[in-house]
């Protein structure tokens, strides 16, 4: 006798990854995945989700200094090239618009790793049956 195994059910990444953007849970979209700023929820209170076993480590990180380091690039150009600020009054506006935009990228660039991970079954989110009823 051979067994069969059974696949289990595709989750679609970008809705998932959507969800997380907003710091929703990546599984029904409605309860919250983030407990704090970055500090990410044991599990859903709506669908109970499991979300412990979440690696969103350094990436999140990375990515947000990518972004933030190619948007500001630009107006370092400009600020310095074409409109000849002075060093104190450019390194005063820079730093606060790289603060401001990473402090909001941060966390949505967390959610929608952890959501990718979910959508993808990665490090403990393909094991559990929690979130196996994946609502629309």
């Amino acid at each position: 006798m051979c067994a069969v195994q059974q696949m289990p059910e595709e989750r679609p990444v970008r809705p998932a990854m959507a969800r997380g953007w907003r710091r929703r849970c990546p599984n029904c979209g409605r309860g919250p995945l983030l407990s704090g700023y970055l500090k990410v929820a044991d599990h859903c209170p709506v669908c109970e989700q499991e979300f412990h076993h979440q690696r969103a480590d350094d990436g999140p990180a990375y990515i947000t200094i990518l972004i933030v380091g190619h948007l500001l690039a630009p107006l370092i150009h400009v600020f310095y090239a074409r409109l000849h600020l002075e060093p104190l009054v450019m390194a005063s506006i820079l730093s606060v618009l790289c603060i401001a935009l990473s402090l909001y990228l941060l966390p949505r660039i967390k959610g929608a790793f952890i959501g990718l991970q979910w959508a993808r079954r990665m490090h403990g989110f393909g094991s559990d049956t929690s979130g196996a009823g994946y609502s629309h």
